[in-house]
């Protein structure tokens, strides 16, 4: 066992500073956030000849902020820190000067070679239209999401990430009843996505699904009025792109203009104006289901060309529809009427409210600085449908504040960028009932119907400030043009996990039995002696990276790069294992198969788990220290016009631990979860020989009453979850190599790219049973392969044992193939076409639906093997068109084709039983007998009308035109000893939205 003293960790802090210094040391003064700020380069030349000392100037032609560089001796410039727009780029050399109108996209590092005309020209007259510069020689797999596409295309919930199903590689997952929570790129977690703003990371320290705010919710991480455009990075980031393994979304909000501007919308759906989903009509009648957005925005200058400011309000009032159904086959004639009548279609309401305010000041030229703040607040009824009735939902409360304050400094040599963030986010479900549970099952605890109170209690946030900074220094030649970027961040952030499950008392009661006494119930209560019981950790990050972006050659250029994360987790770090817990695994195991004397420890040993990998002093832990990530690409471009272009890349990519995971050392052995059976008519049980045996008794539904059953001995039903003294950070490595080429077709520009990407995901968090009987065995019969699991060998006195540690793993090669043809005020149409081919595989199950990280029929993860990833299509096709048409008519469509996805299933039927005849299971991904597995196609109808100084507009959005039905769950039990399930394969939810009818308004002033 590894120890190590106060003072060794305590050292860390000033060693890790002191790298950080010695870093920025090395690499000053060359730093900038590039993440959404973009660049322009090029060369300036009079013919063919270079052109030194020509001054370059790109002024935004909506706020007037300006950067002015000088052209080297080689003729080379470089303008960074540019917000994304449409600049005003003037060159003015010896040999004359010239004016053009460009217009770069968020993160963009573009290209323009400036030719310097034979005499001056009047820029003042210059009238040219911009030019949408693409970015073609940058080895990230990225794509661009623009305004137009935001702006036009068919949608339901206004949230802007919606769009990045457009991007190979990436779907936006959608649970049944509406959720938009998940971003999924390849086979990987949607927990190791990030989200950039204004070159902020967003993300959720505590909770899964990568943004904060957007675990399980039908909002929006922030209002679409407020975005400007984004672009999306499957793989291959550049090192300034910290705490993430999967995706990276990075988007620029709005700022104001020299021009007073602002718009108001409203747009509205109901159950009238959509079909009803197959079960829907089934019952015979449709849920009642209400959308209603609503919002407004304005922006305009303070000071002319130098203070502006822009706020925006948007807001979401939902009624979700969903259906209550009898599970395992069973129907509602077998309910009483009263029962019945919480079947069928129900609605979960939704309420958001979402603001942001920005102020930007130019102080001077040199000085800019920038304000900006969100607030979100929502309330909503989850966990509603399927077996789960209106009293057994949760009432959840999500709410998050953000502030950023960034301060960007321009030199001619280098630019620097800083900010200073805020963040406070709580995410709060509580039952909407709090009275028992009373849960219908079969025999075997399958789930028939779920009534009364429900389970969910908990309170988990995060809140706490932070600061970056980044520099770029922009002129540093040696064998080429540098582009040198330095950086760090620290943050200190209070985390928190909070939850107290089951807090309603569940009673399952057996349907083929008596209906009236059950057969076992399930309750919490808290541990005595503990005050505090909610989980807190002060978290610590530190950050560093440097790049080098080098242009070797006029054709070859390389992106080379490293990063370094570090986190200090206090909750984990400085855990000491409780002394009953250790007096448990030091006890006398005395259940069979245990030698006279062998302690419980000796028993785990015999089964493969060494307990000292678990056990923790307070100093025996130290924080995950290897996090190195390398970044490497590079691109060739063969034609140096950026017509053919060769790009790849490799490099690796740290997330970090969920800390909801890490909570449940601390947290399960404050509120154990106690379960006990009744001695009923087919669940008999022996009260003499077995603890948690009980003769049933009416006044056990009293909570007092069942607390008072463990009063005497509160650690019988404590569920002991332990952590490995050597936890690491998941991680992914990342290998790209793709082609960019531009041509024209029918008159028109288009931009296509093809790519091969392998992306191999490791150690995320694996919880597996601990517990083993007295010989070691984890099966009761030798060469079992399922059943019998230990989980009565618990810790002796104590309860289950659970380990966490590293281990889940996913991995996935993607065929990446594109096709733009960018919307332009000239064409007045523009497309895109978007398709993926998969080959994933992951060693855990349901990862696409649940990010399930629990794996307790196997005594390693190696025994449930690998398998195809399940929620992820082999082939997916998504495409968008934009037209502009007569009569101010502006019509878009959306199609989404994709071959079914595999969904986890439980083998019963083709392995032999065992020695006492019970059947031997496995998991079995089963795939629907299906060519298609999801299909939707959206169009939208907009029409202005321009009223002088204001203008009105309609606009009418019909989702999933031809009403194709997509299932979204089945039931997936194959059947047992060679008698194949007649239920298998049934659906049992749809994925929303039906065919529905959305009609918006809005009007704009200027």
């Amino acid at each position: 066992m590894k120890h190590e003293t106060s003072f060794a960790r305590q050292a860390k802090r000033p060693l890790l500073t002191s790298a950080i210094a010695a870093c920025l040391l090395t690499a000053a003064p060359h730093v900038y956030s590039q993440s959404t700020s973009g660049s322009l380069r090029g060369h300036v030349l009079a013919g063919e000849q270079p052109v030194s000392a020509a001054s370059v100037t790109a002024t935004n032609t909506e706020t007037g902020f300006s950067r002015r560089v000088q052209s080297d001796q080689e003729g080379n410039y470089l303008v960074a820190g540019l917000p994304p727009g449409t600049y005003k780029v003037e060159v003015t050399g010896p040999t004359g000067a010239i004016a053009r109108l460009v217009t770069l996209q968020v993160g963009q590092n573009a290209s323009l070679d400036l030719g310097l005309a034979a005499a001056q020209e009047n820029i003042e007259s210059v009238t040219v239209t911009a030019t949408t510069l693409r970015e073609a020689r940058t080895s990230e797999v990225a794509t661009y999401v623009t305004p137009k596409q935001i702006e036009a295309l068919p949608q339901n919930s206004r949230n802007f990430l919606a769009f990045v199903d457009i991007v190979p590689g990436v779907q936006f997952a959608t649970s049944a009843d509406g959720a938009t929570s998940e971003i999924r790129s390849g086979a990987q977690s949607a927990n190791g996505v990030n989200v950039f703003i204004d070159g902020v990371g967003q993300k959720n320290y505590v909770l899964r699904g990568g943004v904060s705010g957007q675990t399980l919710t039908r909002g929006n991480p922030f209002p679409q009025l407020a975005i400007g455009e984004y672009k999306v990075i499957t793989s291959n980031y550049k090192a300034e792109f910290d705490q993430l393994s999967s995706a990276a979304v990075v988007a620029v909000t709005r700022s104001g203009t020299n021009e007073f501007q602002s718009e108001a919308f409203y747009d509205k759906t109901s159950e009238a104006w959509r079909a009803a989903d197959p079960l829907e009509a089934a019952a015979g009648h449709k849920a009642q289901s209400d959308q209603e957005q609503y919002g407004i925005a304005f922006g305009g200058p303070i000071i002319r060309d130098r203070m502006h400011f822009f706020l925006t309000y948007e807001a979401k009032d939902f009624e979700t529809p969903d259906t209550v159904t009898l599970g395992q086959g069973v129907p509602s004639s077998a309910v009483p009427p009263d029962i019945r009548g919480l079947l069928g279609p129900v609605s979960a309401p939704f309420n958001e409210d979402l603001a942001f305010g920005k102020i930007d000041f130019l102080a001077g030229d040199d000085h800019l600085f920038e304000l900006t703040a969100k607030y979100r607040t929502e309330t909503e009824i989850s966990n509603i449908g399927d077996q789960n009735t209106a009293p057994f939902a949760s009432d959840k409360k999500n709410d998050e504040t953000r502030i950023d304050l960034r301060y960007q400094f321009t030199s001619e040599r280098f630019l620097n960028d800083a900010h200073i963030t805020y963040e406070d986010s709580d995410f709060n479900p509580r039952p909407v009932t709090l009275a028992n549970g009373y849960r219908a099952v079969t025999p075997n605890r399958d789930a028939i119907l779920n009534l009364g109170g429900g389970e969910e209690f908990q309170d988990k946030g995060q809140k706490g400030w932070g600061f970056q900074d980044d520099l770029t220094f922009t002129s540093f030649d040696w064998h080429g043009a540098h582009t040198v970027k330095t950086g760090f961040k620290y943050k200190q952030i209070e985390i928190n996990a909070f939850e107290q499950q089951p807090y309603n008392p569940q009673f399952f009661y057996d349907v083929t039995q008596d209906p009236t006494i059950p057969f076992i119930v399930q309750f919490g209560a808290p541990l005595p002696g503990l005050p505090e019981r909610n989980v807190q950790s002060d978290n610590r990050q530190y950050g560093i990276y440097i790049q080098d972006d080098w242009e070797a050659t006029d054709k070859l250029l390389l992106n080379l790069g490293v990063r370094y994360d570090y986190e200090e987790t206090p909750a984990y770090l400085n855990y000491v294992t409780p002394a009953d817990v250790i007096a448990g695994f030091n006890a006398v195991d005395t259940s069979p198969g245990a030698a006279p004397g062998q302690t419980y420890a000796q028993s785990l040993a015999l089964g493969g788990v060494d307990v000292n990998k678990f056990i923790s002093t307070g100093n025996n832990r130290s924080a995950f220290d290897g996090a190195i990530q390398p970044r490497l690409g590079f691109s060739y471009d063969f034609s140096a016009d950026e017509s053919f272009v060769l790009f790849g890349g490799a490099g690796r990519a740290y997330d970090r631990n969920v800390f909801d995971y890490l909570s449940l050392e601390r947290s399960k052995g404050t509120f154990p979860r106690y379960e006990f059976q009744f001695n009923t008519a087919g669940h008999e049980c022996d009260a003499a020989t077995q603890d948690n045996c009980l003769e049933w008794d009416p006044a056990l539904l009293n909570r007092a009453n069942l607390e008072a059953l463990v009063a005497a001995n509160p650690n019988l039903g404590r569920e002991i979850d332990l952590i490995s003294n050597d936890l690491k950070t998941p991680y992914s490595d990342q290998f790209s190599l793709g082609v960019r080429n531009r041509f024209d077709l029918w008159n028109q520009s288009w931009n296509t790219s093809a790519a091969v990407s392998y992306v191999e995901s490791k150690d995320g968090i694996l919880f597996l049973l601990g517990n083993r009987r007295g010989d070691g065995s984890f099966r009761l019969i030798p060469g079992d392969v399922w059943g019998d699991s230990p989980f009565g060998n618990g810790i002796p006195g104590l309860g289950t044992f659970i380990t966490i540690s590293n281990g889940i793993e996913s991995r996935a090669t993607q065929l990446l193939l594109s096709a733009e043809k960018p919307y332009t005020n000239e064409s007045k149409w523009g497309m895109t076409i978007a398709y993926t081919y998969s080959d994933a595989q992951e060693n855990r199950t349901n990862a696409g639906l649940f990010d399930e990280h629990s794996i307790f029929d196997y005594p390693t993860i190696d025994g449930f093997g690998w398998h195809t990833a399940t929620g992820v299509p082999k082939h997916r096709l998504v495409a968008t068109g934009i037209w502009d048409g007569p009569w101010e008519l502006s019509l878009s469509a959306k199609l989404l084709l994709q071959s079914p996805v595999e969904f986890e299933a439980l083998n019963c039927l083709t392995l032999p039983p065992d020695a006492s005849g019970d059947p031997n299971c496995f998991f079995d991904n089963f795939k629907p007998d299906t060519t298609i597995g999801r299909k939707q196609f959206d169009l939208a109808a907009s029409k202005g009308f321009d009223l002088g100084d204001f203008t009105i507009g309609l606009r009418a959005d019909v989702l999933n035109v031809f009403n194709w039905n997509n299932a979204d769950g089945y039931q997936n039990f194959r059947g047992a000893a060679g008698v194949p399930s007649p239920d298998f394969g049934q659906v049992t939810a749809y994925r929303q939205p039906t065919r529905t009818f959305k009609l918006s308004f809005n009007v704009s002033w200027r």
